[in-house]
């Protein structure tokens, strides 16, 4: 579907528009008069000759053209038919308030009526049971509620929320929105289709992202690659706890990728930066909209407060973000302007003896940014709104050296305040016209700072996340682990020696043939936690041991029948678990420490697939216990070559095979290369 006359309509319908103060067809023939839209305006009510100003006709059949866009602010059984008439009349889209549909049981029924009539058409349809579209640039707020736009800007938000929307548009941090879309129940159009058209209107930046829902993890990762071809940054924010996939109940693999956290691993692979609430999600847009991304850089903090360096200092630690020691050239430099009480140290206190001087503050900020390990300058400035006229002077005077600082350097420059309200609108303003990126908030601060630090998304690689996630599968049989091993061990990934015994004698016989020492292991498609149940023995010796074994295993309840597996015990190494779980948002490979206490750890990355040995190797050094791989107190370091061609062939042969979820937990990887000690395998059918 094309959306771009829905999106930014030249002429626009209100279907329902009323005399009645407080309704929707009221409120929204009163936003696009009082916004001062340019195009024309219609109304559609059947005995109302204006609402307005605006003129009226009885049906939208009796336009004079077809308009672009249709807002339909009827009760909710009278859409259907008003979705065919706007569609056979050739408009461009349709914004439909109304509630009563899919968020109810009761309505499912008429949402399919109304997702019906606009495909017949190849209608858009934003909604219903949403706040509506607001093209700001346009000066067209197809908006239920009362709307008073502000300045525009390069920023868009998809929300799937109508009150995170609501916010943004009244909210006063300098956010210059582009345009803002409430998607309601998402009958036709999810977020991912208004991602993808926003992403190519010219005029945007960034796009802000609010979500309640996944969606389709397909259509969501070609939306994103179409932001990376356009070099638009996107910040997304998941809210609440989303259902874990059905592996979770069966498998460790779910405790640890969670549908929220394969969402979060896509946003992250398209160099997107993520938020935990609207806050931060309003502040990294602008971030990522007037800001230039610097990776393989640091920050420099530039601040007249020790305590503000100090917590600046920490929240860099706490992001992983690097605060890079200036050389030694900037370090004489920045000598020759601090008060003899300050030092020229990242992050940089120049103390309150000089605050307010335009001059030396130009040169610190200049000098700070100058220095080759440094990419965002940070600096962190407060603002009363109620200054009064002389107190206002040094404050003035700060901000004209941070700006004028600012405009010597080639890089981005933040200046955050260390309180929201410390950043006045005016000043905030006055900073996005200067070039630099207001953000309300310490941490914050550095929260945006970082997110410049990330490299952007590769359109290239998105269109194969893509690719893999329309192969789609869904849950099928469990394997027993000696079925497990088999096909492992056909794919030439390692898994100890070992086999199904029939019986006590036949176990020993096993033992004569795998050699001593033993795991004595139930083996069947029901029992994925064995340690748990009791059906596991571990450092089995000698033929004996193993027909008592056998016996005690057998003797548990409800296992009379089941097969027992008979391995040799593998050498110990550092414990991880290598999965892959496609019943997400998209496929994705697990890499996790631990062993048995995935969960207790939860230290784990996620890689949407496909996946090559380079990214492996690479997401592998970001666990926190990735010192663990590379040895130290007297420990080997492990052949990280060989965890990394095992976690590829795993991904493959989860493809090859149609395979739903594999769990290789633990994996010992050791100095000699990797063993899988147990696996736990889910077919998939293909749909």
């Amino acid at each position: 579907m094309d959306l771009n006359r829905l999106l930014a309509p030249e002429s626009i319908a209100v279907v329902g528009a009323s005399t009645r103060p407080g309704s929707y067809g009221n409120q929204a023939v009163a936003n696009l008069v009082e916004n001062g839209f340019a195009g024309p305006v219609f109304g559609v009510h059947p005995t109302a000759e204006q609402v307005h100003g605006v003129a009226c006709v009885p049906r939208l059949a009796d336009l004079p053209l077809a308009p672009d866009a249709v807002i339909i602010a009827t009760p909710a059984a009278t859409v259907p038919g008003l979705i065919a008439e706007a569609g056979e009349l050739g408009c461009g889209g349709a914004v439909v308030f109304a509630a009563g549909f899919a968020e109810t049981q009761s309505g499912v029924a008429l949402q399919e009526q109304v997702r019906a009539a606009a495909l017949a058409h190849n209608l858009p349809l934003c909604g219903p049971n949403g706040n509506g579209i607001v093209s700001v640039h346009n000066r067209a707020p197809m908006w239920g509620d009362s709307c008073t736009l502000r300045r525009p800007g390069p920023i868009a938000l998809v929300s799937q929320s109508g009150n995170v929307a609501v916010n943004a548009l009244g909210s006063r941090r300098a956010l210059r929105l582009h345009t803002v879309v409430s998607c309601g129940n998402q009958a036709v159009l999810d977020a991912a289709d208004y991602l993808a058209a926003i992403a190519a209107m010219d005029e945007v930046r960034a796009v802000a992202l609010y979500l309640e829902a996944e969606g389709d993890g397909a259509k969501l990762a070609e939306a994103l690659a179409v932001c990376a071809e356009h070099d638009i940054g996107v910040v997304a924010l998941k809210a609440g706890s989303s259902e874990l996939g059905a592996s979770a109940a069966a498998a460790h693999t779910g405790s640890v990728a969670g549908d929220a956290r394969v969402l979060r691993a896509l946003v992250e692979d398209a160099g997107a930066a993520w938020a935990r609430n609207p806050h931060e999600l309003l502040e990294l847009a602008k971030t990522v909209a007037y800001g230039r991304r610097m990776p393989g850089t640091g920050v420099a903090i530039v601040t007249c407060s020790g305590g503000d360096a100090a917590t600046g200092a920490d929240e860099a630690v706490r992001l992983g973000v690097a605060l890079p020691a200036f050389g030694p050239e900037t370090v004489a430099a920045l000598a020759d302007v601090l008060p003899p009480s300050a030092s020229p140290v990242n992050p940089l206190d120049y103390t309150a003896l000089i605050f307010g001087e335009v001059e030396p503050t130009t040169r610190l900020v200049a000098l700070a940014g100058r220095d080759e390990a440094v990419g965002p300058v940070l600096v962190y400035y407060d603002r009363p709104e109620d200054l009064g006229t002389d107190a206002a002077v040094s404050w003035d005077g700060a901000l004209a050296g941070i700006i004028a600082g600012a405009a010597k350097l080639d890089k981005p420059v933040l200046v955050a305040s260390t309180l929201p309200e410390l950043m006045p609108e005016a000043t905030a303003e006055a900073l996005v016209d200067a070039g630099l990126i207001p953000v309300a908030g310490l941490s914050e601060g550095m929260l945006c700072a970082a997110a410049l630090l990330n490299p952007a998304g590769d359109a290239e690689r998105l269109r194969a996340i893509a690719a893999t996630a329309e192969r789609r599968v869904t849950p099928g049989a469990w394997l027993a682990e000696h079925e497990a091993k088999a096909l492992l061990r056909s794919a030439a990934i390692p898994v100890p020696s070992g086999r199904v015994v029939g019986g006590p004698e036949d176990a020993a016989l096993a033992v004569q043939q795998v050699g001593g020492p033993v795991a004595v292991k139930l083996s069947s498609a029901g029992l994925q936690h064995k340690t748990e149940l009791g059906a596991v023995l571990l450092d089995v010796w000698g033929a004996d041991a193993v027909r008592s074994a056998v016996a005690a295993l057998r003797a548990l309840p409800g296992h009379r029948d089941t097969p027992v597996l008979i391995e040799a015990m593998a050498a110990a190494g550092v414990e991880l678990m290598v999965a892959v779980r496609r019943d997400g948002l998209v496929p994705v490979l697990v890499l996790a420490l631990g062993g048995m206490w995935v969960e207790l750890l939860d230290d784990a990355v996620l890689i949407p697939l496909p996946v090559d040995h380079a990214t492996v190797r690479d997401r592998l050094h970001r666990l926190r216990g990735a010192p663990l791989l590379h040895g130290g107190r007297g420990k080997a370091a492990v052949d990280v070559a060989a965890l990394c061609d095992l976690a590829v062939r795993v991904a493959d042969v989860a493809f090859a095979d149609d395979l739903d979820l594999v769990e290789l937990n633990p994996v010992f990887a050791r100095l000699d290369g990797v063993m899988v000690v147990d696996a736990v395998i889910r077919q998939g059918k293909v749909s």
